[in-house]
């Protein structure tokens, strides 16, 4: 992928794909609760701030330059999603994209919670 699409993708706003993850979850038989935990686990965010990020319309660039603490265990997914192998992808705010499009994905495919929340 070249750096126009990274730049597109970098600027879109947090909310304009969060209802595209409750829906795929969703139709998946998981809750928006579980999905939160899995936003919450990978950067440190709360309820409260999740809700200001989609207020605001938070692209993922600040959504990620922001986030309180991305999770020490990042390291452990693994995998591929979109076509790339996650722990390859060398632009690390690429990077913590596709950690949480991996995460999002192993919740709609009916992973259990404590194992998507890398112990």
């Amino acid at each position: 992928m070249n750096e126009k699409n990274y730049n597109r993708i970098f600027k879109m706003s947090f909310a304009s794909v969060y209802p595209h993850y409750m829906t795929k979850v969703e139709k998946k038989g998981r809750t928006i609760a579980e999905l939160h935990e899995v936003i919450f686990w990978l950067t440190g965010y709360d309820e409260a701030t999740l809700h200001k990020i989609i207020a605001d319309k938070t692209n993922f660039e600040d959504f990620f330059k922001n986030a309180p603490q991305l999770h020490p265990n990042v390291s452990k997914i693994t995998g591929v999603i979109c076509g790339y192998r996650v722990e390859e992808i060398e632009n690390p705010l690429m990077q913590k994209i596709r950690y949480l499009d991996k995460l999002v994905d192993e919740l709609a495919k009916g992973k259990a919670i404590e194992k998507i929340l890398r112990p």
